[in-house]
């Protein structure tokens, strides 16, 4: 077989080509028939150009990164360790007889979910925070289903995740959207206008999108349960909330936790991630199977479900990421309650130094996140909240989440998380109040912004209709 690469410089690496290869089995039309063209150069070069690489990519190892919503926080690096061990290694179908650590593990990681949420049974199947939405609403349309009540709607504030509507959508549920109210918590006389036998659940976020807690909650609990109807917890913002109160006592029925976002799993690149979806006793049956169990001798798969909506991932889930989550829970133990503590403070320091520049929507107490707007800098300097973002990628701070919430318009939607010490949060304060004046004396510097970045402001209309997919020397 020949050699795919041409000696041309001088230069040598590892050569993958084994000539003595015998291609035969490949039709011809696919065999490459002449040079592909590449460089040839030493593994040395090879590894400063993928390190070259890696260094363009915004991390949180590299800046602040306050994504609004997403949890953006330090990922402890023994984690990576622990989940690399060679004894969690084995083939998931290997029978549990040989799995009891793995299978360990996954119980004693229910058992602390269930404690911090305050639910009674648990699965760790679903592998993302949408994929557990979907579960626990398939949960409440087999319950009513079961019990004999046909229910096809699920109500949905305006303030809530954006994949809400979609995961009670692909679930069969019509969606029903409620306003918020003037202090951006959901309005109870529109939830009352709209509640009748139809209702199956309410899918709900607390704190919500705009990080303003629900005052509500237990009347909208009582309202609903009086209804016949369950309550739905999108766990994306529980970093909010850890051991202050949980969503059982809130009297919510169905509970999915991002174990990306509030337990310090790898979060971002696709995945993988994990979405573990809790419940109260009247809805343990419906649980996807198996479950991890414990006999008092023996950890166990069941999967003897009565009611189960069967298997929505693969196995029991994404094992690695669910390693790293209990390995987190393990090295914070009560400390996880300081931690929701120091992201609430915080975003509560933030929004205090950031207010007087930006329009504040709702001007409440917020929880681990705040919605600020560009309105004012649109509005007097032609400046947008995507041009604020932008120049923020010159003073090394990744942009917040943008536009989002949907019901604050050039909303900017700030998450500092607990990671960060008040340095980094006086720093990013700083480079947002800097922006702000500069929109005013200088707004061609904001609209042409980023100027340091390696790929500049480009024209994002165009690239998303014309996408150019070729590469070319």
């Amino acid at each position: 077989m020949k050699t795919i690469f041409e000696k041309t410089n001088g230069n040598d690496g590892i050569n993958i080509t084994d000539k003595k290869l015998d291609t035969n089995f490949l039709p011809s039309e696919l065999v490459r028939k002449g040079n592909i063209g590449l460089p040839q150069v030493s593994e040395l070069d090879v590894m400063r150009h993928y390190k070259e690489l890696s260094d363009l990519n915004f991390c949180i190892e590299k800046g602040f990164y306050p994504l609004g919503s997403c949890t953006m926080k330090y990922n402890p690096k023994v984690n990576e360790l622990l989940a690399s061990l060679e004894g969690f290694n084995i083939h998931p179908s290997v029978d549990d007889d040989l799995a009891q650590g793995s299978l360990e593990l996954m119980h004693k990681l229910q058992e602390a979910l269930l404690e911090v949420t305050g639910m009674d049974a648990i699965t760790l199947q679903p592998s993302a925070g949408a994929h557990g939405e979907m579960t626990g609403m398939m949960i409440v349309k087999k319950y009513f289903d079961t019990i004999g009540e046909k229910r096809t709607k699920v109500i949905i504030p305006d303030s809530a995740h954006g994949t809400n509507p979609a995961s009670a959508k692909m679930s069969g549920f019509e969606i029903v959207e409620i306003k918020s109210n003037e202090k951006g918590q959901v309005d109870i006389e529109a939830l009352k206008s709209v509640l009748n036998s139809d209702v199956a659940a309410i899918m709900m976020t607390n704190p919500n999108t705009l990080g303003i807690f629900e005052e509500q909650v237990e009347e909208i609990s009582k309202l609903m349960h009086e209804n016949g109807s369950l309550l739905y917890y999108d766990g994306a913002n529980f970093n909010a909330i850890m051991g202050y109160t949980n969503p059982k006592l809130m009297g919510f029925d169905v509970v999915h936790l991002n174990l990306h976002k509030t337990f310090a799993t790898p979060h971002g690149g696709g995945g993988p991630g994990a979405g573990p979806v809790a419940v109260v006793e009247k809805l343990k049956d419906y649980l996807p199977s198996p479950v991890i169990e414990f006999d008092g001798e023996k950890y166990y798969r069941n999967y003897n479900i009565k009611h189960s909506i069967g298997s929505v991932k693969d196995f029991c889930g994404n094992f690695s990421v669910l390693v790293r989550a209990y390995a987190y829970i393990l090295m914070m133990g009560k400390n996880l309650k300081k931690a929701s503590e120091n992201a609430v403070l915080n975003a509560n320091y933030l929004k205090e130094k950031l207010k007087k520049y930006y329009d504040l929507p709702y001007d409440e107490p917020c929880m681990h996140e705040f919605v600020i707007t560009g309105e004012k800098q649109k509005h007097e300097n032609g400046v947008s909240t995507l041009n604020i973002a932008k120049a923020l990628m010159d003073g090394n701070a990744h942009p917040p989440t943008v536009y989002f919430p949907l019901i604050v318009h050039e909303a900017i939607m700030i998450e500092p998380t607990e990671s960060e010490n008040k340095e980094v949060l006086d720093n990013f304060a700083e480079l947002m109040i800097k922006i702000a004046k500069e929109c005013s004396a200088n707004p061609e510097k904001i609209l042409s912004a980023p100027h340091s970045t390696p790929v500049r402001k480009i024209d994002e209309v165009t690239a998303a209709r014309y996408p150019d997919l070729k590469y070319t020397d």
